[in-house]
């Protein structure tokens, strides 16, 4: 039966150069991280358990439950994934992390972040300036709680000075609880530096307080800055009151202010200029780590129960012993390997186009996950399940492909040219199947609880894996080997013979070109 001339298509050797050319940008983003091995969740490699447990026995549940989720959202803005928090009664709270024990995590999980900007009255960096200079006066435009605050800073109490020489830092004794709340002066020392003696301060009541931030974000100083600092937004109430804060001090010559984070002075810098916007930043010597982990507690706010100040931490080993893990790798290894020898046997020459396929989708989803590890991805076994559940839909993808192939030969077409018009009808159905697949993805990721969020997060990188595989590396891998006389003369072992056809050889060789 004669037939129509092919349609153009692209270049399928210019389309594969561009697939390994993206192969190889891949694992250079992965060289450039120098993340080699997936990083193993909870209950493939273990990690540590922290139990925080409430100061009082009468916690509200809906009070646990925030508290959870604060706990959960600073966990994972810290850069862990796959970190399980959960609550234990109306008393406990149990965070598991995965990976090697650290104590930065235990300090973010139980800190307090309570937040408070103070002014300071006496330092020890400047000797004898309590009571003794005359301290600036409130501005005629300050109110309220940034007014009280000047009037202290102004003439505080003998008492409270007294206080301040006697203080030490650091403290000899543990402060009381209620020592940096909000409404009471204090005294503070300056968060400790390796190094560096700690400073001491007579602070103000809290003029403002971290409620009244909006956000806090680690960021770099300037576009020419390789320093990193914290930004601050401030809500609209608290704009206001910062903004009269910095003009009364920026006024009486560039005055200092504390900010102080959980009873210590986080930093204590100058005024330099009014703010005329909700945007401040802390700066400091910060690293990138310093910035990333003060920005997660201020972000994600104080939490809204006392917890005993000494958690319990503990290491746990994974959950899967080592034979199940091994097992359950077997058995992946084993249906790859079922699914690589039915498409030998029923696809024959074409069977090593599902097999080159199922080889570079592999690669190509452990470049990923190499480079998704970097950024704090965690590997757990239902994250594995949804890699193996994903070879199925890869396979599916190229059964599709070839029996729409196999079709348009019948109709006594030439392999060139059944390739393009399978082509068409196999890319649509794809299309639907792998769009289904990925919605049922994004709404288990959006929906489920934590350990489901890893299958669905896998299949559904898998899954446009599987698109980009198909798209890019086994349609054009078809069309090229269209060209050799051994697909397309219909050679048995091609997987487009006479058998597998029903047709004659004069019949596949007879289309047109």
């Amino acid at each position: 039966m004669a037939d129509v001339a092919a349609p153009k298509t692209a270049h399928p050797g210019r389309t594969l150069i561009i697939f390994f050319a993206g192969v190889a940008i891949l694992f250079g983003l992965v060289a450039i991280g120098g993340t080699w091995k997936p990083a193993l969740g909870l209950d493939l490699q273990g990690g540590q358990r922290i139990t925080l447990r409430a100061k009082d026995n009468n916690v509200k549940t809906e009070a646990m439950a925030e508290a959870a989720k604060i706990i959960n959202q600073r966990v994972n803005g810290s850069g862990v994934s796959e970190a399980s928090v959960s609550t234990q009664g109306n008393t406990n709270i149990v965070v598991s992390i995965p990976g090697e024990s650290n104590q930065k995590l235990v300090d973010i999980v139980q800190r307090q972040a309570r937040l408070g900007f103070r002014l300071i009255a006496c330092s020890s960096s400047v000797p004898g300036a309590c009571g003794g200079a005359a301290a600036p006066k409130p501005d005629k435009t300050t109110t309220g709680i940034v007014h009280d605050g000047l009037a202290w800073r102004a003439a505080p109490p003998q008492a409270w000075i007294d206080k301040f020489n006697a203080a030490t830092c650091p403290p000899a004794a543990e402060p009381d609880e209620n020592a940096d709340a909000p409404t009471n002066p204090m005294v503070a020392c300056s968060t400790p530096v390796k190094g560096q003696a700690p400073e001491k301060y007579l602070l103000s009541p809290a003029v403002l307080e971290g409620k009244e931030l909006s956000s806090a974000t680690a960021q770099q100083g300037g576009q020419n800055s390789i320093a990193w600092e914290v930004g601050l937004k401030f809500k609209s109430d608290g704009a206001k009151k910062f903004a009269q804060i910095s003009k009364s001090l920026f006024t009486n010559g560039r005055e200092q202010f504390a900010m102080v984070l959980d009873g210590s002075v986080l930093s204590a810098p100058r005024m330099d200029s009014p703010s005329l916007s909700k945007d401040a930043s802390i700066t400091g010597s910060f690293s990138h780590a310093e910035a990333m982990s003060l920005a997660t507690s201020l972000k994600f706010g104080a939490l809204p129960v006392a917890f005993e100040s000494d958690p319990k931490n503990e290491t746990i080993g994974p959950s899967l012993a080592g034979n199940q893990l091994d097992a359950g790798i077997w058995a992946g290894i084993v249906g790859l390997l079922l699914v690589m020898l039915y498409c030998l046997l029923y696809y024959r020459g074409l069977g090593f186009v599902v097999i080159a396929s199922l080889l570079a989708a592999g690669i190509t989803t452990y470049g990923m996950v190499l480079l998704l590890a970097g950024a704090g991805f965690t590997l757990s076994l239902p994250g594995i399940a949804g890699l193996i559940v994903a070879v199925g839909i890869t396979a599916d993808s190229f059964i599709v492909f070839f029996e729409r192939i196999r079709d348009e030969m019948r109709e006594g077409k030439s392999m060139r040219v059944a390739v393009e018009a399978g082509w068409v009808r196999a890319r649509n159905t794809c299309l639907a199947a792998d769009a289904v697949s990925l919605s049922a993805a994004v709404v288990l990721y959006i929906f489920a609880i934590d350990e489901v969020r890893g299958f669905a997060f896998t299949l559904g990188l898998s899954t446009v894996i599987d698109l980009a595989i198909f798209f890019w590396f086994t349609k054009p891998a078809v069309s090229w080997l269209g060209r050799f006389h051994f697909f397309s003369d219909g050679h048995k072992l091609s997987g487009l013979g006479t058998d597998t056809l029903g047709l004659d050889a004069a019949a596949i060789k007879g289309g047109a070109v």
